[in-house]
């Protein structure tokens, strides 16, 4: 909670609370006291002389003048003020303006209850005495205090108060927007004319938080009460202190907010708690409530009062001052200064520090004054910075003008003022005055005057006089709904006062029973229609005093004109009951079995005059019992017996069952609830047929209870399928129902299925309907199947099969099965039928495949196939081949019999005839669908050119080694059957040396022991008449290689040896691929391999050991392995000791580089589709070249079916499982910096692929379709 300062005591020691006896208790409102130092002429005339029972002459107003901490200027009548008078800021109450007692203390004031103490804060300019010892809790004050004048000086200082406008001060004086100001958020002073923006209000409130007045320590507790009744949900509350602190997050310790609702009263009640208050816990709060569009506020304050030591009055610090020594002053603090020089946000700081309240107004003036003000050239003494008058008196401007001659202007609120009455100019040397007669409140305004090119301001403060009571309120005794009047008078006219009742202030909205009038100086506060609720103390606030009475309101005797009778009605007949009683106008309640009525859409309440009325459009059951009317305010009361009697009736429509039939599953239990009505209680029969159903039946028994019939089949079955009926009676009438139970159950099995077709993965299946549905139509049915040797069935079908039909799919074929069928209505599944007779699903085999014309010769066809591509379980029993001529359709059966084999001559063709083939495939299940050859054959014989087909790996060289068999096969082709020739080296062939034998399709060279002298180029030639086909196979019989010729030491350094040799000169039939290096030490002799697979004539070898004298031999090295001997050095190689230097020869380098050349060219390779065949080349080249592969010019990049490799100069491309579409021209093209070089060759891939096959590979519909045709092409050139 904010901290604000501690009220500070006058210089007088009296307190500062203190109430003149004239204000007859009653705590006035807070004003703004300024201390001035008035002239000595002012004070003598302003002396009143008290007497009893008379008030003080008022004192002629005083222009005002604030002293702040500089030095004393001159007043109007050109005195000055004795001392310097210091600013403080701090909160005072003063009844109205009068002279300060200087003789004595004034008497004690009376206690003042908790809703006159509304107090608001004040800002006071006054001199205080130095700052007592201060508590933890206290913060001192930062004004500078000033002796205290002697009694009777005649310059003692005069209080003058200027009331600050609130809420209940009438609009007129309502000019500035000073208000009640808290400690809490910072605002700039140019913030503080901005308008705030409020929501409508309207009347929440039906009781509003009241002020009160507590000692520090105790506790206390605002109560605001809310009624609901008109709200649909709950409405939103805050409590703030001042202005705008919201309290609710500053609960604790010492602050707590509580809600509660009543259901009964529909009131919310909220509460606010401070707990062990402290002395800056004192101020205003205010309550606000808002519910969407509506909006109310209750503003009140709180005192906090100090503990007293001794006397109630006596200010015992005060007391102790009064006898000290004059203590040194203290300097003076001009506040108006520290708020100039400061920042805005340090604004509340300083108001802390200095005990200032109403930081709002002060800011206010402070925006106004905010300008550094400069020496005036205009101006020899300016406008005080304030004045205060009271209302009716009148008021001096007065300006001292440095040059007389300037044009003078005086401006109010902006506004120049013309000479009238009401405003006199006059002049008195260099003075300007100004004269305001007759103030009234729409004075209070901010006044300027402008000399020339400056201005300077002053704020004027018109002060209302109190309202006093001129007559008092007369207390009222009188009875309910008699009319209440209570009237006041008051001192003025249009006077603003409060009506309170029991001390809180009495609602005078649209809405409220109280109504308030005034005309001229009188108020009445009058109550048409008095209730007992009025009665209380009335009183009267005036801001001179107040006033009360007591009112009393009693009730009428109470007479019984007419009593209430017992009712006996039927259900649902219109029910009433009526009374009337005297006096009319008292409302009442009624109640039923002790329990109130309240007025619905079914039951309405009347009252009219003397006549009470309970009105029931439709009667019930419920609406029976005793009956009470009971007046409000009175002891007695009415009494009645209501009865409500029924026939009796059986509510079937509970069941929510069409023509209420009740379908229940066989095996389950039925239980069906039926309620029943009637007044008194109907007795219940349950009849089937002719047969009564008892309550002490075991399976099937009836059972009644107070508003229902119960009706229960602990197990159902089919036979209790059939029409209830229940009666029902009483002493009111009959009433009769017939319900009807279906038992359904689920369908009796189908019949077993039968299986007229069989296929080779599927069957079909027919079955009948069953027998009985169960009461409930077939749905649909479930099919199962299992192998005949097996016990597992397997569902078919997970959507139920409409129809009784069903095609079983994905069947093993030759495996024997089973098929049983389910039946299904919307109780469930039936039990499985019988199961069919076992069947074998068999398929025939497809077509044959690669149907193809072997040979042709004048009278005979020779075809030959392939086997079909699917068999299937039921095997292949043969082939069966027909043929027909040309232009008819009739088919001829060439064989017999089956043949088993995959190929066939039709014999007996007449020559120069065409014939179509086809050929079946027969098994168990029948014959497959045939495959006829496309075209027409000619039965004549065809002259075949011959062609030789080497295979792949005979393209390239045949290498074998001494001793190895040589055994080659060269297929060939040609009709008639060719002639076949070997050469070798352009010589015949010995053949005791090697073996040649020939087949009509084939020829066979074969040597049983291979010799280097079997090597050479052998030449095949195929002639069939005047047509030939030679070919060339080149055989290359290799051995081990003979040792290097000559090996010597070339020179010793160090620890090396330099050796040159020249190669064998026996290399085995076969390329050197490398040499082996050994060594040997002399001393041992054992020899140790140095560097192996060496390619270059010549090595040094080092790491050897110093001191040792070596050997040196070499071995040769081919494809066929080291050679057997090899070659040593005739002499040793001394490593001689460090110190011996050697002389190194320059050598010059040799340069290795060189454009890419060829070694080994490609070869053109013959491919068979499905199987990886590899292209080889090798090349020469320094640096290393970059190789690239292309087919038909484009180059292979990242294509999974070529693999390439690149090993010591040796090139090879893989190609992975080829087909008639790898064929083409390959090309190795390697590049460097100093040149390329590019090799081809052409891949023939033979052999193809059925369609499917190329299907399957993913290869396009035109490629496929290019490629058959190629192959026929091929078959026609054949």
């Amino acid at each position: 909670m904010p901290e604000p300062t501690k009220k500070d005591e006058t210089p007088n020691a009296q307190p500062e609370e203190s109430i003149a006896p004239e204000s007859n208790g009653v705590l006035p409102l807070p004003e703004i006291s300024l201390q001035i130092s008035p002239p000595p002429e002012a004070v003598a005339e302003a002396e009143p002389v008290e007497t009893e029972g008379k008030e003080p002459e008022p004192v002629e107003p005083v222009p005002v003048e604030v002293v702040v901490a500089k030095e004393p200027e001159p007043v109007e009548n050109g005195s000055t003020d004795p001392e310097p008078v210091a600013v403080g800021v701090k909160e005072q109450v003063e009844p109205e303006v009068k002279e300060e007692a200087p003789c004595s203390p004034p008497p004690p004031a009376p206690p003042r209850p908790a809703e006159m103490e509304k107090a608001e804060p004040v800002i006071v300019v006054t001199t205080p005495p130095p700052p007592p010892p201060a508590d933890k809790d206290d913060d001192a004050a930062a004004s500078t205090p000033s002796p205290t004048p002697p009694a009777e000086d005649a310059n003692s200082l005069k209080k003058l108060s200027i009331e600050l406008p609130h809420d209940n001060v009438p609009l007129s004086a309502m000019g500035r927007k000073d208000s009640v100001w808290s400690l809490g958020e910072g605002q700039l002073p140019e913030d503080l004319d901005k308008p705030i923006d409020t929501p409508p209000l309207s009347t929440l409130l039906i009781e509003k938080p009241q002020g009160g007045s507590i000692t520090v320590g105790e506790d206390i507790t605002f109560v605001a009460k809310v009624e609901a009744k008109d709200l649909l949900r709950k409405p939103t509350i805050k409590w703030f202190k001042g202005k705008w602190m919201d309290l609710a997050s500053k609960t604790g310790k010492h602050l707590q907010l509580k809600e509660t609702f009543d259901r009964f009263t529909k009131i919310h009640t909220f509460e606010m708690h401070i707990i062990k208050a402290k002395d800056n816990y004192a101020g205003n709060y205010r309550c606000e409530v808002t519910y969407k569009d509506k909006f109310d506020s209750c503003a009140f304050d709180l005192e906090v009062k100090e503990v007293e030591q001794m006397s109630q009055n006596v200010d015992i610090r005060s007391a102790f001052k009064r006898r000290e020594p004059k203590q040194e002053e203290a300097p003076d603090v001009d506040v108006w200064e520290i708020l100039k020089s400061a920042r805005p946000d340090e604004y509340e700081k300083i108001a802390f520090n200095y005990g200032i309240t109403d930081l709002r107004g002060l800011l206010k003036r402070l925006k106004k004054t905010k300008k550094e003000e400069k020496k005036s050239e205009a101006f020899a003494k300016k406008l005080d910075p304030a004045y205060q008058v009271d209302k009716g008196g009148k008021i001096r401007f007065v300006v001292d003008l440095a040059d007389p001659t300037v044009e003078l202007k005086w401006y109010k609120n902006g506004q120049e003022i013309r000479p009238t009455p009401k405003y006199i100019f006059e002049h008195k040397g260099t003075q300007r005055i100004m004269i305001v007669n007759n103030c009234v409140l729409n004075d209070d305004a901010a006044y300027s005057v402008s000399a020339g090119d400056e201005k300077c301001t002053t704020e004027l403060f018109v002060k209302e006089l109190p309202v006093k009571i001129v007559k008092d309120i007369e207390a009222v005794k009188t009875t309910v709904n008699e009319r209440i009047e209570l009237e006041c008078e008051v001192s003025e006219e249009g006077a603003q006062v409060k009506w309170m009742k029991n001390g809180v202030e009495v609602p005078t909205g649209v809405r409220s029973r109280y109504r308030v009038k005034s005309e001229g100086t009188k108020h009445w506060l009058i109550i048409d229609d008095a209730s007992k609720d009025d009665t209380g103390t009335y009183s009267l606030m005036a801001t001179g005093g107040n006033t009360e009475a007591r009112v009393q309101v009693d009730l009428k005797p109470l007479k019984i004109l007419q009593d209430l009778q017992n009712v006996t009605v039927m259900l649902g007949q219109p029910l009433k009951l009526h009374c009337e009683i005297n006096p009319g106008n008292v409302p009442g309640r009624w109640y039923r079995n002790g329990q109130l009525i309240q007025p619905n859409d079914r039951i309405n309440i009347l009252h009219r005059a003397k006549n009470h009325r309970l009105e029931i459009e439709s009667s019930s059951i419920h609406d029976s019992g005793d009956y009470t009317f009971v007046p409000e305010g009175y002891t007695q009361s009415l009494c009645a017996k209501i009865h409500v009697i029924d026939p009796p009736k059986v509510h079937l429509d509970s069941l929510n069952v069409p023509d209420n039939t009740v379908v229940i599953v066989a095996g389950t239990k039925l239980r069906l609830e039926i309620p029943i009505s009637g007044e008194p209680a109907p007795r219940v029969v349950w009849m089937k047929g002719e047969r009564v159903i008892l309550d002490s039946g075991n399976r099937v028994r009836a059972e009644t209870f107070a508003d229902q019939t119960c009706f229960t089949i602990e197990v159902t079955e089919r036979e209790d399928t059939g029409n209830y009926k229940i009666v029902l009676q009483n002493e009111a009438g009959e009433d009769t129902g017939s319900v009807r139970v279906k038992v359904v159950d689920i369908p009796d099995p189908p019949e077993a299925p039968l299986v007229p077709a069989v296929g080779g993965d599927w069957c079909s299946m027919t079955w009948d309907p069953p027998l009985y549905d169960g009461g409930s139509p077939i749905l649909g049915y479930f099919i199962e199947r299992k192998k005949k040797q097996s016990s597992r069935w397997m569902r078919l079908n997970f959507d139920l099969n409409k129809e009784a039909t069903f095609e079983p799919k994905k069947m093993i074929e030759g495996v024997p099965y089973e098929v049983r069928v389910f039946a299904v209505n919307a109780i469930g599944v039936s039990k499985p039928s019988e199961p069919s007779k076992a069947f074998v699903p068999l398929a025939v085999t497809s077509e044959p495949t690669m149907l193809v014309v072997d040979d042709v010769t004048d009278t005979t066809v020779t075809m030959k196939w392939r086997p079909p591509e699917t068999i299937g379980a039921a095997g292949l029993d043969g082939y069966l081949v027909e043929y027909c001529v040309e232009g008819t359709d009739d088919w001829i059966v060439a064989n017999k019999g089956l043949t088993e084999k995959t190929k066939y001559t039709i014999t007996g063709l007449p020559p120069e005839s065409k014939i179509l083939v086809r050929v079946r495939a027969i098994n168990a299940a029948g014959a497959s669908t045939p495959r006829t050859l496309q075209h027409s054959i000619l039965v004549k014989e065809v002259i075949e050119p011959p062609k030789i087909r080497i295979p792949r790996h005979l393209k390239q060289t045949c290498i074998r080694r001494v001793g190895e068999a040589v055994n080659l096969v060269v297929p060939f082709m040609g009709k008639p059957r060719p002639k076949v020739s070997w050469l070798k080296e352009g010589n015949a062939i010995d053949p005791t040396h090697v073996s040649i034998r020939n087949t009509e399709c084939d020829s066979i060279i074969f040597i049983r022991k291979a010799d280097r002298n079997h090597s050479g180029k052998y030449e095949m030639t195929v002639k069939v008449e005047n047509h030939e086909d030679t070919a060339i196979i080149d055989i290359q019989i290799v051995d081990l290689p003979g040792p290097p010729q000559y090996v010597k030491i070339e020179e010793v350094w160090g620890e090396n040896v330099a050796l040159d040799w020249t190669p064998p000169k026996d290399n085995g039939n076969a390329p050197i691929t490398g040499y082996t290096i050994q060594k040997a030490d002399k001393k041992t002799m054992e020899w140790y391999t140095c560097v192996e697979h060496y390619h270059r004539t010549c090595i040094t070898i080092s790491e050897l050991v110093v001191g040792n004298e070596y050997y040196f031999r070499i071995y040769s090295e081919n494809m066929c392995g080291l050679s057997e001997c090899a070659t040593q050095t005739k002499d040793s190689a001394l490593i001689v000791k460090e110190g011996m230097n050697l002389k190194n020869p320059e050598y010059t380098d040799h340069d290795f580089k060189e454009p890419p050349k060829f070694t080994q060219p490609l070869i053109n390779t013959f491919a068979i589709a499905g199987y990886n065949a590899t292209l080889n080349c090798s090349v020469r080249a320094n640096p290393r070249p970059k190789v690239i592969w292309m087919k038909n010019k484009i180059a292979i990049i990242d294509d999974p079916r070529y693999r390439m490799f690149s090993n010591q100069g040796v090139c090879s491309l893989e190609i992975r499982k080829p087909n008639p579409y790898d064929g083409g021209t390959y090309s190795c093209k390697a590049i460097n910096d100093l040149g390329e070089a590019q090799v081809e060759c052409k891949l023939e891939v033979k052999g193809g692929f059925t369609f499917y096959e190329l299907m399957q590979r993913g290869v396009p519909l035109h490629l496929i379709d290019k490629y058959m045709n190629e192959a026929k092409n091929v078959e026609a050139e054949k």
